[in-house]
């Protein structure tokens, strides 16, 4: 009997430990959306692959022009194949080439390596375009709300690709005004 409260005790013990080591600081998310708050989450598989998990937030309210994109990578991928397959993503969705090419090459320049368990968030506000953050930390923006319709529409426009993770991150609420569709 002893044994076993020990035992509960030790695995008690891992399981808080475990579970803080997931817990996510959104506070550079806190200061733009004000506060952020999660509206749907979803997990990208692709050949039986868990690439990355990502969650959708908004700022306030389900109506806010503001919201964010935070995917968490599970495998590793080259900053420029995110570039080239998030280009790919938007050239399906109707974006014209050259454009895709200048966006695309845009990508390449600022996006990491990412390592599974590393983050890279977006976040878009009408007045500043998108910011773009690598673990919590600001590494460029790109003005524009033309920019931002086909970057997050890679997720969130009713073309998308992958329309169960869309449904996922919407859950019951609508998309943002940048999409123009109604709910």
């Amino acid at each position: 009997m002893r044994f076993l409260k020990i035992l509960l005790t030790f695995y008690a013990c891992i399981s808080l430990l475990v579970s803080n080591s997931f817990a996510r600081d959104i506070t550079y998310m806190d200061s733009v959306l004000n506060p952020a708050q999660l509206q749907g989450t979803g997990r990208l598989n692709w050949w039986g692959f868990h690439i990355y998990d990502v969650s959708f937030y908004r700022a306030g309210n389900s109506s806010s022009p503001d919201f964010a994109l935070d995917i968490r990578y599970q495998k590793s991928f080259s900053g420029i194949s995110i570039a080239n397959r998030s280009a790919e993503e938007m050239k399906k969705m109707g974006v014209p080439d050259a454009q895709v090419a200048a966006w695309g090459k845009e990508l390449a320049s600022i996006i990491p390596n990412v390592e599974p368990g590393q983050t890279l968030t977006a976040i878009y506000t009408p007045k500043q375009g998108t910011i773009f953050y690598h673990d919590g930390k600001r590494i460029a923006q790109i003005s524009g709300a033309e920019f931002s319709k086909a970057f997050f529409g890679i997720w969130l426009d009713s073309k998308t690709s992958i329309p169960k993770l869309r449904n996922e991150l919407l859950g019951q609420g609508c998309p943002p005004p940048l999409f123009t569709e109604a709910c």
